[in-house]
């Protein structure tokens, strides 16, 4: 059943591009549920004991290369893949209206990109890991070039640029594992992680990862793609980019770059928490000075973020699990936002706070969702993400007093950014004679993200509890005499 995983989104993927312009939208909104449903299915079968259930070959491959066919899941790749099969459905249904959802390339590299995601999240071997990732790369990439604004050029160009050089650096620490002194039996991740460095060898490997998670994620000073990228992008797309392909990088921490480089660990910690919280304070402050409602929230993205790596960075256990909530909460309520903007924008043609106003009484149905998904967006209690940001700050905390403090300040900034977006755009004087409030499509996409939210607020442990055997094993990575 696990290989439906890859031959859904390529049997889609390919099968879309012969369906009848009209069934476009219908099909691939089956398709991806398709998808959800082999997901699922999955979940249900797992024994949740943390360990990685393998359904590929551990024997090498090529063994001249020692490549494996090493494929698995455990609790914390599933709940990736849960993520990435939940929101791309909501991708497509949120862009109903539009004439790209009859689009078949659109859709094409849509399921193209569920299939990279796929793999991203369950390979165990580092080469597979890094086709994976490169595959993502190009149905996000030519999706945005295709359909993006007209301006999008030289925006994209400078996405593809850092993104290929981060994904090289971290091919080249790959194969700096492999031709150690001491090296690797094959790419396999056990094997990789049973490599022991000097600390100095450490870094420079390990930095190699951490180029390609940084600049995907991203983190401060590796940002400057992200806002210009995701204004420029079709709306599709910045939900693409935000939801789901940012959270590879995330992932990649947990599964790849710590637990392969524990020695690493001296010399990396403290400086990437140190640039992870000031792009935290730094995308909040910078988006609090916007004008584009699109850009508002692609600063707010970094900033989240951003707190969430430096967690992962803590390396303790709440601020993990603290982590993965918030990784879930971050890709429903970035959807949602964004697709905010796409219905403001849809009926006005402009995302310019100075130029929008008085929504709330055309489209009472529309401020309200609006209003609960920007209540999200700040963690209040009750939702998803005021349990994964307690606990997320609980671990900064514990590990530097100021910097926690210093990082605790995007709950305040966070109200400052979300809440003027929604005061400028939905109250004030009236700025057009006409604003329909919700087609179903929109109302059913933000009421399930609003209903997630909510329910994981209420009851995080669907998540914790689902990760954090996986995520003990995982951290036992600094407890071997390796990691010492």
């Amino acid at each position: 059943m696990e290989l439906l995983l890859f031959i859904l989104p390529v049997f889609f993927a390919l099968s879309v591009l012969i369906v009848p312009k009209s069934g476009v939208r219908a099909y691939g909104i089956i398709g991806s549920l398709a998808v959800l449903g082999v997901v699922i299915a999955c979940m249900m079968q797992y024994n949740n004991d943390g360990t990685i259930h393998f359904f590929g070959s551990n024997k090498e491959w090529l063994p001249e290369t020692g490549i494996t066919l090493s494929f698995g899941y455990d609790g914390i790749s599933l709940i990736m893949l849960l993520l990435t099969a939940v929101l791309v459905p909501l991708v497509l249904v949120s862009n109903f209206k539009n004439e790209l959802a009859e689009n078949r390339l659109f859709t094409s590299m849509v399921f193209f990109m569920q299939l990279g995601l796929i793999g991203v999240f369950i390979s165990m071997d580092g080469l597979w890991f890094y086709v994976f990732w490169e595959i993502t790369l190009i149905p996000i990439f030519l999706i945005s070039w295709w359909f993006g604004a007209p301006e999008r050029k030289a925006a994209l160009m400078k996405f593809f640029i850092y993104t290929f050089v981060g994904s090289l650096a971290m091919l080249a620490a790959l194969i700096g594992i492999k031709v150690n002194a001491a090296h690797a039996a094959s790419f396999y991740i056990e094997d990789l992680k049973a490599v022991v460095f000097t600390s100095k060898a450490a870094c420079w490997l390990a930095l190699g990862f951490f180029l390609a998670f940084a600049i995907k994620i991203p983190i401060f000073p590796f940002h400057t793609w992200q806002p210009d990228t995701y204004t420029k992008s079709p709306m599709a797309g910045t939900m693409l980019l935000s939801g789901i392909m940012l959270k590879m990088a995330l992932y990649g921490m947990i599964r790849w770059m710590i637990p392969l480089f524990p020695e690493a660990m001296s010399c990396l910690q403290y400086p990437v928490i140190v640039l992870a919280t000031i792009g935290v304070v730094y995308g909040a402050i910078i988006a609090i000075k916007q004008k584009d409602m699109k850009r508002v929230f692609a600063f707010a993205s970094m900033s989240h973020v951003g707190l969430i790596a430096a967690a992962i960075m803590t390396w303790d256990f709440d601020a993990l699990s603290g982590s993965m909530v918030q990784i879930v909460n971050h890709g429903l309520v970035a959807v949602g936002l964004f697709l905010a903007v796409e219905i403001i924008e849809r009926r006005t043609g402009t995302r310019n706070l100075a130029d929008l106003g008085g929504y709330a009484k055309q489209a009472p149905k529309f401020a309200f969702w609006f209003a609960v998904l920007a209540f999200a967006s700040v963690s209040v209690p009750l939702t998803s993400g005021f349990i994964g940001e307690f606990l997320m700050l609980k671990g900064i905390v514990s590990f530097d007093m100021i910097i926690g403090i210093i990082a605790g300040t995007t709950l305040i900034f966070g109200a400052v950014y979300t809440f003027r977006a929604y005061q400028l755009s939905m109250f004030g004087p009236v700025t057009r004679s006409e604003f329909p409030d919700l087609h179903w499509s929109e109302l059913i996409v933000l009421a399930i993200i609003i209903l997630a939210v909510v329910i994981l607020g209420v009851y995080p442990a669907a998540i914790t509890d689902f990760v954090n055997p996986s995520l003990k094993i995982v951290l036992q990575t600094l407890s071997t005499p390796s990691g010492l």
